[in-house]
């Protein structure tokens, strides 16, 4: 699986970088996922911080 942070609806908040610190760094003003493919033992902490995603930014797939 894959996470992808969508930049265009980004908006910085850190929730993802919180909740599944592995995948997602913030990298300027924006979230980027930095762990692909996703470890099998990360793939529920990333799929969490994309469900809790104010701005519906991040696709797991």
């Amino acid at each position: 699986m894959k996470a992808i942070v969508d930049q265009d609806k980004c908006i910085g908040c850190t929730l993802c970088t919180q909740i599944s610190p592995e995948v997602f760094r913030m990298e300027g003003d924006k979230a980027i996922a930095y762990t692909n493919p996703i470890p099998d033992g990360l793939i529920d902490a990333c799929k969490d911080a994309a469900s809790q995603c104010p701005v519906e930014a991040i696709t797991v797939a």
